[in-house]
């Protein structure tokens, strides 16, 4: 069984360039794999790993520059989530095109079991702050979906549609709270006063509040090998295209545009001939590295 340990933290780093090798390090030797971040405004990423590995590498995270306070949600695979570990230093630690907001001047946090009262409320809108592919196979109930292909649409997206909420309060959710630091920090500083959203994501809702008071549809798309998980962080029966990188329901696996590591009925018209040979030998050395008994990284 592998622990899986979602996390960030905003806070700043003078140098994060110097904090990279020995986290690297550290996670290395402990034997974890997935992705972590670094920026100026903090840390970000999922890992996973034996319940021992992780608990080094949180420890070294919270020893870290003003993280003594991380948080993290957890969740358990019974197969490797992901292939290998990268520990990366990026401008943002979620990419929304908008470096400087004061993590500090965020909405206001709403548990999960408080969540479900405030967008019902007649005078709340409430918004996805997901891409469009994340959104397709499960939102909440009555919310607003940007149809975005990449978070950094959202700037634009609230400009053209602001006058949509005007006199309303916005409840904004992503899928573990990260992103909605960033959206709801930004509608702030566009004067927006009354801004809230789901404190842990979507995935801290699904653990928490039972599937029968839920108002969650459908699956959360989860950016390791799970794809999705429903109620109670189950995984769902969806999977990975590793052409287009998006997520395929059993219905799209039956199309004839599905061909497994190569294409499916969203990308089919997208790659050119040439792609899809590639993508075939890839296809190839993973069944190979699988008849081998040996872990294949996907990509």
């Amino acid at each position: 069984m592998f622990t899986i340990a979602a996390l960030y933290h905003f806070t700043r780093f003078d140098d994060p360039d110097a904090l990279r090798l020995p986290l690297q390090d550290v996670a290395q030797g402990a034997g974890v794999t997935g992705s972590l971040l670094l920026a100026p405004e903090g840390i970000n990423g999922t890992i996973a790993g034996t319940r021992e590995g992780i608990d080094t590498v949180l420890a070294h995270v919270r020893a870290l520059p003003g993280c003594a306070g991380l948080e993290w949600k957890e969740s358990f695979a019974s197969e490797p989530p992901f292939g290998r570990l990268k520990v990366r230093l990026k401008k943002e630690i979620v990419s929304m095109g908008a470096p400087g907001l004061d993590p500090a001047s965020v909405g206001t946090h709403v548990d999960a079991a408080e969540w479900n009262a405030l967008i019902q409320a007649p005078d709340v809108a409430v918004i996805d702050t997901r891409n469009a592919y994340e959104v397709e196979i499960g939102t909440f109930e009555g919310a607003v979906d940007p149809e975005t292909e990449t978070f950094r649409d959202f700037p634009a997206w609230w400009e053209a549609n602001k006058d949509r909420f005007a006199n309303q309060r916005i409840a904004m959710f992503c899928t573990g709270g990260i992103r909605c630091e960033k959206s709801t920090a930004y509608l702030k500083e566009q004067g927006v006063e009354d801004v809230f959203h789901l404190k842990g994501g979507i995935l801290k809702y699904l653990e928490e509040v039972p599937e029968e008071e839920s108002l969650w549809q459908g699956g959360c798309f989860v950016f390791d090998e799970r794809v999705a998980v429903g109620h109670g962080l189950e995984e769902m029966p969806y999977e990975l295209c590793r052409a287009c990188r998006h997520p395929i329901s059993c219905e799209e696996k039956a199309d004839l545009a599905f061909e497994e590591g190569v294409s499916c009925p969203r990308c089919i018209d997208v790659h050119t001939d040439a792609d899809r040979e590639r993508f075939r030998e890839r296809q190839k050395q993973i069944a190979l590295a699988k008849a081998r008994g040996e872990v294949h990284f996907r990509g």
